[in-house]
């Protein structure tokens, strides 16, 4: 294995700019990924158990119109495969805002597609109550519609999102806001 590929193997292969070859010049090389990409593939996915036991401990109820949280199923609330930074997301927002929170919407299909989506564990749709929509537009900053939809969105300090979509808050979790 040559300088560079041990270099981008300590890495994680994710970037590497420049590298030392095994005669002591430099040799450059374009990143492996894009970083987008390569946070994307190093998130921790959590089991529907864990998440859901995280959530319970934290006082976060979740709904289903369907009962059940098969991932496969629309009609489901799942978090399986779900980011623990999502996770801890949402506890940060409930401790934050001190509003009871339910989860309507986590992984499971029907969602948009997206590398920040639903299906890949980075949003969850939570229950528009007044303290929580008070929330949001008293707290973060109003950002514009969204494209496509014209939901209005709100940005935390964290970088999280708030899409105020017709009958649910749409988050999109980029880090705990921890």
């Amino acid at each position: 294995m040559n300088t560079k590929t041990k270099l981008g193997a300590a890495l994680g292969g994710t970037v590497l700019a420049v590298a030392l070859t095994a005669t002591g010049g430099t040799a450059w090389a374009a990143p492996a990924a894009s970083t987008a990409t390569a946070s994307a593939a190093a998130v921790t996915k959590l089991s529907q158990a864990d998440a859901a036991n995280r959530l319970r401990n934290a006082g976060i109820t979740w709904s289903s119109s369907g009962n059940c949280t098969n991932r496969n199923n629309a009609h489901c609330t799942s978090f399986e495969q779900i980011n623990l930074a999502t996770v801890q997301g949402a506890i940060t927002l409930k401790n934050a805002s001190r509003c009871a929170l339910t989860i309507t919407g986590g992984t499971e299909t029907g969602h948009a597609s997206g590398t920040y989506s639903h299906w890949n564990g980075y949003k969850l749709d939570f229950n528009p109550t007044t303290c929580l929509s008070n929330y949001i537009t008293g707290t973060f900053t109003y950002i514009g519609p969204r494209a496509g939809d014209g939901a209005p969105q709100y940005r935390a300090g964290s970088g999280n999102i708030y899409a105020r979509e017709s009958n649910h808050w749409d988050v999109l979790f980029y880090s705990c806001g921890c």
